[in-house]
């Protein structure tokens, strides 16, 4: 089955594990399953304003099996690229929650909160209560060349109970602008966080389950890992079709019940209209602009379908769909 082709899981939350305050049907028993089968989980989240202890018992009061130590931030994985390039003990003036200064220190590194501390480093995630002279104390103390900056994540909006509200990377982007300069990025859609999660799993083979194309699959196909997009979030069959290269997944899956299940292998072929590919009893043919799926099963169909569309169009910079699509 899908599960022992890899050692680990590295999941994404929110659209594969739950959709808001409630667990997405079937998840926790799924993850927790995999577990007992000998595939170790780890939860990886762009949230760097909430210690990994509060994620954790968060996913445990879904009925999740887990603990703090399989959580993995952008705020760790923030932490540990500042460690790799700082020497022991180096100031990092923390703009963020205390759950990223907890975190630095963790790294063995000390945090700070004001320029007049001599930083050597900023380090810049979400908090809700930021205000504006968090972000000036880091904007003064970037204009120092020589001083390091690493964001915990750029998410640009965050999903709130009353709408979309601005995520970390606005913020990032403010200091951005005062300073003409650019951070590292330690989180999604960037490899570090996935790094750090397959480090403290031991982790050689692992694969990457999210929601989304333009932060969890992208992140992992970076990382060069496996990754599967799970259909219960916020990508639809079209929106994969349409994927740019670096979007696209290794594995699509319509719930996380099709890891204890075998991979239907998908093969194309070169026509002289275009491409065509089979999945199990599904069919898909591209004609030029136009797609044709053959399929019963839903999803076997969208994976042959996916499989010559991306074939056709190997290149693309933008999303690009077909001017038509037709299913028998």
């Amino acid at each position: 089955m899908l599960l022992f082709a890899h050692d680990a899981i590295l999941s994404d939350l929110d659209g594969v594990v739950y959709a808001g305050p409630y667990a997405i049907e079937g998840a926790p028993e799924a993850l927790n399953r995999a577990q007992e089968e000998g595939t170790p989980v780890a939860f990886v989240t762009n949230n760097a304003s909430r210690s990994v202890d509060a994620v954790a018992q968060h996913l445990i009061e879904l009925g999740v099996k887990t603990d703090a130590d399989h959580v993995v931030s952008s705020a760790q994985a923030a932490a540990e690229l500042l460690a790799q390039r700082l020497e022991p003990g180096a100031r990092v003036l923390i703009t963020g929650a205390q759950a990223l200064a907890d975190c630095v220190e963790a790294a063995g590194l000390t945090p700070v909160w004001s320029q007049a501390e001599a930083p050597v480093a900023v380090v810049q995630g979400f908090n809700p209560k930021m205000v504006w002279e968090n972000l000036a104390e880091a904007a003064y103390t970037l204009s120092d060349a020589d001083v390091l900056w690493v964001a915990s994540n750029t998410d640009f909006t965050i999903p709130k109970e009353r709408g979309i509200a601005p995520g970390n990377g606005t913020l990032v982007n403010a200091v951005a602008t005062a300073t003409k300069r650019s951070p590292l990025v330690a989180g999604k859609p960037e490899s570090p966080i996935f790094e750090t999660a397959a480090k403290a799993l031991k982790s050689s083979s692992p694969v990457v389950v999210g929601d989304r194309l333009d932060t969890d699959i992208l992140g992992g196909n970076r990382a060069h890992m496996a990754t599967a997009l799970v259909m219960t979030g916020v990508e639809t069959y079209e929106s994969v079709l349409s994927a740019v290269p670096a979007e696209r997944p290794t594995y699509i899956i319509e719930t996380l019940d099709e890891f204890f299940e075998e991979y239907p292998q998908v093969s194309v072929e070169k026509t002289d209209k275009g491409f065509t590919a089979t999945c199990a009893d599904a069919r898909a043919e591209v004609d030029g602009k136009s797609l044709n799926i053959f399929a019963e099963n839903d999803v076997d169909g969208w994976r042959a379908a996916t499989a010559a569309w991306w074939a056709q169009n190997p290149d693309n910079e933008l999303p690009v769909l077909p001017e038509n699509i037709s299913r028998d």
